[in-house]
């Protein structure tokens, strides 16, 4: 049997290359292979840091007999869904239909032409209830291949002509004043007013609809908004699903109140987090949301940076095996790592008994409340994390994703300013150095990268747009045009490789799989931005830098899905509900003009990013009375007798410069008060 993912990129490929399966990538090699045996591809689609892959893949693909029924009656092909989020959007598509929910691991059954007549997520190795078995399943799509083979292929058929035929839903217009009122409204229905967050459970962080609140909030000064975005951060920050000792957010909470934690900590989720809580903290200046920052900040560099300087996808789930063992705790457990009197302390400030909250008397680290003692807590909380670091830790997924990235340079660019951090941001620039020297080759941005090396799957949309995002927001706060430079050129090739008319695909038209019958085009927001909505980001804060109106028509245009599910389904259109509600202010944008290292220039830049509405462009840059500057929004612009100083702009139309901090205040808040024209 042949090796055939020995030489993967990706670390979940690589962690099944050893399985009795016969296993192919994803290509024209493993279908031409079904074609000529004649036999179904069975497609299995998970990610490294996925709990019940881990649990599948050692029931079932590390099984020989299991492994054996495979292999003699299928084409196997396995992929990495962060690699190929084209593949994954297809089919999970297909499974939604089919059954009525999705998730991971995906598997799904197809003719060797590539269409799906079969699907469902995760089978056990033993039936449970009414999940039959997986080695059932084997053996009844086998039988149906051999003895109904023209009902699989006309259910195939039939399943890839409805899929084609869903239109995607698409409003006139960018959503407007009242359109954006009623969206609060209609998430408010489903907020959580005793635990925070919307829904019941399991509860995912809602970053996008926290970003969408807090600038509603900040156009509208409606206390609603804000009221559920400190409900939500607050109970989010609280609970086990944050990690109270090393920072940063778990995936998901398993329960309504935040205790209980699916353990896999992705970067996409921390770097979209790190931000709202930056911005949240922007508003309200909490203390709690400050602490946040900083300690998922110091998470995503301690252990999510790479060698080469940007940052892994996600710590696993499982260590050796076993959900969250790094990370629960047992009384007994505190006491031997603190002592009697600290262990008995620690175990009743953080929520750890007799009985557990989690799983075999283990219990998750809650804070409820900030401890009296602060220095104590510091200590305990710093002997605790030693501790943690001596036993066995979740293996990390290391690729690279240009998208999560570039959210993780916006957040890291924009912390590193306001709360003064340098550090962040020169984590920032190291992760944008490794994006334009390996991803990017002037015309084509790759998806993943691992050690250096750019692996073969093309950039999908989320990719051009959030990396030239994050570009745009770290060149702005830097002062240093190559990066926004290089964002318009990503921009660019994105305008031309994935807009279509009136259409946004998720996959540029060179690169688009054939194999998969249509080109992606999903409009809502999930785990992370959609394509479409990060694309409204990036060319609305370009066209604000460059005064270039193709992008802000084509970023509005963009939007028009917002406006059509903005109150029917607005959690899953959040991120371009946020970007609607920047667009209504302008955005507004700000040039602080000075010196790289004069203090009074910092200071404003500070200023401005804490006080101007979440999303506008804020750029810095050294005097350009000549107007040589690369960067249209700092043409022309110079000192102020001899001081460093701002420029707030709608539109490229601008107020008088100022050169105190006060004076800056009191300008963006009358430039903000603009947008409900």
């Amino acid at each position: 049997m042949v090796n055939r993912l020995a030489g993967a990129t990706s670390p979940y490929l690589l962690q099944h290359a050893e399985n009795p399966v016969d296993w192919f990538e994803w290509g024209d090699e493993a279908f031409d292979e079904a074609r000529r045996r004649d036999v179904p591809v069975l497609l299995s689609v998970g990610y490294a840091a996925c709990h019940w892959c881990h649990v599948m893949a050692h029931e079932s693909f590390e099984d020989p007999a299991t492994a054996a029924e495979m292999n003699a009656g299928f084409v196997n092909i396995k992929v990495d869904r962060e690699e190929r989020p084209d593949v994954d959007a297809v089919y999970m598509e297909a499974v939604q239909a089919m059954t009525g929910s999705g998730g991971w691991p995906m598997t799904a059954f197809l003719t060797p032409n590539g269409r799906v007549f079969y699907a469902g997520t995760y089978f056990p190795s033993e039936p449970q209830g009414q999940m039959p078995a997986f080695r059932q399943v084997l053996a009844a799509v086998g039988d149906a291949w051999r003895s109904r083979r023209d009902e699989v292929e006309s259910t195939g058929r039939r399943i890839a002509e409805q899929l084609s035929a869903r239109a995607v839903v698409s409003g006139q217009h960018p959503p407007r004043d009242e359109e954006l009122d009623a969206a609060v409204t209609a998430i408010a229905a489903e907020y959580d007013h005793v635990h925070g967050g919307f829904g019941t459970q399991p509860k995912f962080p809602p970053s996008m609809a926290v970003e969408w609140l807090l600038r509603h909030h900040h156009r509208t000064g409606r206390t609603q908004a804000l009221q559920m975005v400190t409900g939500t951060c607050e109970a989010m920050a609280r609970g086990g699903m944050y990690d109270q000792l090393g920072g940063g957010f778990a995936r998901y909470s398993v329960d309504r109140s935040w205790v209980v934690p699916h353990f896999e900590k992705m970067l996409y989720d921390n770097a979209l987090l790190l931000r709202a809580y930056l911005h949240w903290y922007a508003a309200t200046g909490s203390p709690l949301a400050e602490r946040v920052v900083a300690e998922t900040a110091t998470f995503l560099l301690r252990d999510l940076r790479t060698g080469e300087g940007a940052f892994a996808s996600a710590l696993d789930a499982d260590t050796e095996g076993v959900e969250g063992l790094t990370y629960v705790w047992t009384p007994s457990e505190l006491v031997d790592a603190l002592g009697a009197e600290d262990g008995a302390w620690a175990a009743e400030l953080l929520h750890v008994t007799a009985g557990g909250t989690f799983e075999q008397g283990a219990s998750t680290l809650q804070l409820r409340h900030e401890p009296e003692d602060a220095d104590r807590w510091l200590d305990v909380r710093t002997r605790l994390l030693a501790a943690r670091m001596r036993r066995p830790q979740p293996s990390r997924d290391d690729k690279v994703v240009a998208s999560w990235n570039g959210l993780a340079i916006a957040a890291l660019a924009e912390a590193g300013v306001l709360l003064d951090e340098p550090r962040w941001t020169r984590a920032a620039e190291s992760a944008a150095s490794l994006l334009v020297g390996v991803h990017w080759d002037g015309s084509r941005l790759a998806r993943v990268s691992r050690g250096g090396v750019a692996g073969a799957p093309s950039g999908v949309l989320d990719d051009y747009a959030g990396v030239a995002d994050g570009l745009l927001v770290l060149g702005g706060v830097t002062g240093q045009t190559r990066w926004s430079s290089v964002a318009t050129q990503i921009l660019d090739v994105a305008l031309e490789s994935f807009v279509d008319g009136d259409d946004v695909y998720d996959t540029a038209a060179d690169a688009t799989d054939e194999r998969l019958g249509r080109r992606p085009t999903d409009p809502t927001d999930n785990a992370y931005p959609s394509g479409r909505s990060a694309f409204a980001h990036a060319l609305l804060r370009a066209a604000a830098v460059t005064g270039e109106t193709r992008y802000r028509t084509t970023g509005e245009a963009a939007l028009g899905t917002a406006q059509a599910l903005s109150t029917r389904a607005p959690r899953f259109v959040s991120w371009a509900l946020a970007a609607a509600e920047t667009a209504r202010v302008g955005p507004v944008e700000v040039a602080v003009i000075g010196a790289p290292d004069s203090p009074s220039a910092a200071t404003l830049l500070r200023t401005a990013v804490r006080q101007a509405p979440p999303g506008s462009a804020v750029v810095a840059g050294a005097p350009d009375p000549d107007g040589e500057s690369d960067v249209p929004l700092l043409r022309h612009r110079d000192l102020v007798d001899g001081q460093p100083a701002a420029y707030v702009c709608r539109g490229f139309v601008c107020r008088a410069p100022v050169t105190s901090p006060a004076d800056l205040v009191a300008e963006l808040r009358t430039a903000a008060g603009g947008g409900s024209t």
